[in-house]
């Protein structure tokens, strides 16, 4: 039986010195688009145009609605997350805001939720690094505020822990821990708000900012009272 006869490849068309010439031209189109996509790439991100980015006129703004409520924001470099700390009612004298925002904490996390007593600082900072935020009120904050914290902690309970921190006297505390920015440190950002009142648009303004944003992601839904 005869072979079959052997498909032939195509003949390469020998390259003219204008497909050269279209070869450079559509090589320099694409360089300089790239080139344009990337620049906005890093604009967006400084002026915090993706999702998750903290940028300073974001802060600034976030701080005045904060002040006009007679609040105050304490941003500091947030410290290395390490499961450190071994007995969950010790502290640590690495931690750079009072009460901690970051750093070292016990391996095992608070669970979310309103507490009628004192929290252990060591679980609910990794709380916070899984993207939590807490609000604390001091044993002088009147029993109609700490209504008011409740009703706010109802429409906020993912990734929320509210509970009384006696030392605050008359203050409220609101922490958060937040990474995803090319401007912010490898650790993150720590953010420490501390009210004399309650205003629910201040605080909501916070919640929305920074909650869910913390350096170990976990899906809000995930983060319930009782989790």
């Amino acid at each position: 039986m005869a072979d079959k006869p052997r498909v032939k490849a195509p003949k390469q068309r020998a390259a003219t010195a204008n497909d050269s010439a279209r070869r450079r031209k559509t090589m320099a189109i694409v360089a300089g688009v790239a080139g344009l996509v990337l620049g906005f790439v890093v604009v967006a991100a400084a002026l915090g145009m993706f999702g998750g980015s903290s940028s300073a006129t974001d802060v600034a703004g976030l701080r005045t609605t904060l002040q006009d409520t007679g609040c105050t924001l304490q941003v500091a470099p947030a410290l290395q997350g390490v499961h450190s700390i071994t007995d969950p009612s010790k502290t640590s004298p690495k931690w750079n805001t009072d009460p901690p925002t970051s750093g070292p904490h016990y391996a095992v996390a608070a669970i979310f939720g309103i507490y009628e007593d004192e929290i252990e600082m060591a679980r609910l900072v990794h709380n916070l690094e899984h993207g939590g935020i807490y609000i604390f009120y001091g044993n002088k904050v009147p029993s109609s505020t700490v209504d008011e914290l409740r009703t706010f902690y109802d429409k906020h309970t993912q990734a929320t822990i509210l509970a009384p921190l006696p030392r605050l006297g008359n203050k409220i505390a609101l922490g958060a821990w937040t990474t995803n920015s090319a401007s912010q440190p490898d650790n993150g950002v720590a953010r420490l708000v501390k009210c004399t009142n309650f205003d629910d648009k201040a605080f909501t303004a916070f919640f929305s900012a920074y909650q869910g944003k913390g350096p170990e992601r976990f899906p809000m839904s995930s983060l319930l009272p009782g989790s």
